[in-house]
């Protein structure tokens, strides 16, 4: 499994284990330093990127996948990087799924963006659901992992 590098959108990162709703691990790996970001009243809109793959026996992914996968991490980290009208602040890898979270400004921008940083690789299995989260609730209840672990 691939993890976030600290060296794209300046972050300390975390990562824990966790059951999955379909009753298997999940490894969480989540963004601490996201303080700047949460008091911005404009960044209340919470995107998760879903990638549902057919894993190995433990629910993760296998084959050329995990390559495949560490590629879109990798350019989903860049083009925010470059224009942050969103931050990462969690993926969660296991149960056959793979789900980058997100808070950001406007779901249209991030659309363009997620569009455009993926243009040219193959048609890829994602769905995106997007939500009001002005107080970053979810972000707290994934952050209670690494207190879990700690």
């Amino acid at each position: 499994m691939n993890e976030p590098k600290k060296d794209c959108q300046k972050g300390e990162w975390w990562t824990a284990p966790a059951i999955g709703d379909k009753g298997g691990t999940v490894i969480v790996t989540g963004r601490k330093d996201v303080d700047k970001f949460r008091t911005n009243p404009r960044m209340n809109i919470r995107v998760e990127v879903t990638w549902s793959y057919d894993g190995d026996d433990a629910g993760m992914p296998s084959g050329d996948t995990p390559a495949l996968m560490a590629q879109v991490h990798e350019r989903l980290l860049t083009i925010f990087d470059k224009d942050p009208v969103a931050v990462m602040t969690g993926v969660f890898t296991g149960d056959d799924e793979r789900t980058w979270i997100f808070y950001t400004l406007s779901t249209h921008i991030f659309g363009r963006k997620l569009n455009e940083c993926l243009s040219d690789l193959p048609m890829l299995p994602l769905t995106v659901y997007c939500e009001n989260d002005p107080d970053w609730e979810q972000y707290d209840e994934m952050a209670e992992a690494e207190v879990a672990v700690d």
